[in-house]
């Protein structure tokens, strides 16, 4: 049996794609999409039509051309999660506008926006996880929508402060980034080989796995950024895990056998103390990570400037168009 059945049956496979094809392909539960997957997948031509679909939406929404972006941008996002939908069974996480990281009432704004956007769609709000950077206002906001049944899904999720933080505010899920908590050590301990066992990106998915776990906590802990089998492996039992259709090949195309690396039995055994999180402690121990903070910061500026492009795609969509006629 290959890698990636196996897998199935010790975690939820997501697949981490804006490409329809690869996500049929693998029969994954879940999607989740970003600004940057997204804004790959629009510049294929296979897609284009969701752009004009997007365009014509915004173009009988208003005359202003700025609003006319700005809605476009937020029905590109919606007509790809409809078009994910269609192909899996479960949720597909569409994300709130990166440069509302640090703004709580706007990123509540938008989130209720994109539901009731689905919803117009026929499509129900438990298929849906509103994807949010996992900063103390991001965290705040999440948890207003959860109170009011809109799932949430944390993303640049770097360092437990975070984690506890969110599960306080009863998230849906959190998305640890594995491979880009291995970058940033790579990049400063050049001279450092990490093997699996000790690789900080793994050991913080297992921290908060435990901390989860032993807490009795409900939120789900969804593994992400992985940047090769190994680390995937290594986490097998974690709640769920997003992979991106290079290393979903790669395991469906290796034989072998696969141990439960992660166990709720052992976590609810472990000696864990809990910990308490307001804010005054959230930006503290964030300031003190280091690599947390700057991952954090250059995670919401990659996203947003992807975003700045995809608003240049439709702008220079629209033009041609629209304003040839």
């Amino acid at each position: 049996m290959h890698l990636l059945e196996q897998l199935k049956k010790h975690s939820r496979i997501v697949a981490d794609s804006g490409d329809f094809e690869s996500i049929r392909k693998f029969k994954p539960m879940d999607s989740t999409t970003n600004p940057s997957l997204i804004y790959a997948a629009a510049q294929d031509h296979k897609y284009i039509h969701l752009m004009d679909e997007a365009l014509a939406y915004a173009h009988r929404k208003s005359t202003d051309t700025q609003k006319q972006i700005s809605l476009a941008l937020e029905r590109l996002f919606i007509n790809f999660g409809l078009e994910i939908l269609k192909i899996v069974p479960g949720r597909v996480s569409t994300e709130v506008d990166a440069r509302l990281s640090f703004d709580n009432e706007g990123s509540v704004k938008k989130a209720r926006e994109l539901i009731a956007l689905y919803k117009e769609l026929g499509i129900d709000r438990d298929r849906i996880l509103i994807t949010i950077a996992a900063t103390w206002e991001g965290i705040k906001a999440a948890e207003t929508l959860s109170k009011e049944g809109i799932h949430c899904n944390m993303t640049l999720l770097f360092s437990m402060p975070q984690a506890i933080a969110c599960a306080e505010a009863g998230v849906q899920i959190v998305s640890p980034f594995v491979g880009r908590v291995l970058d940033w050590h790579l990049q400063k301990h050049s001279d450092h080989a990490f093997n699996n066992a000790e690789e900080p990106g793994i050991l913080l998915v297992k921290d908060i796995y435990n901390y989860y776990k032993k807490f009795a906590y409900k939120t789900e802990i969804m593994g992400a950024s992985f940047r090769n089998t190994d680390e995937i492996l290594a986490l097998s039992g974690c709640d769920l895990m997003t992979i991106s259709p290079t290393l979903l090949t790669e395991l469906e195309k290796t034989e072998g056998m696969i141990e439960r690396k992660l166990d709720i039995e052992k976590a609810r055994a472990s000696e864990l103390e809990k910990m308490a999180m307001d804010q005054k402690k959230f930006r503290w121990l964030m300031n003190e990570n280091e690599m947390a903070s700057e991952q954090l910061a250059e995670g919401i500026r990659k996203f947003t400037e992807d975003i700045v492009k995809l608003e240049s795609l439709l702008l220079r969509r629209y033009i041609t168009k629209y304003e040839t006629i």
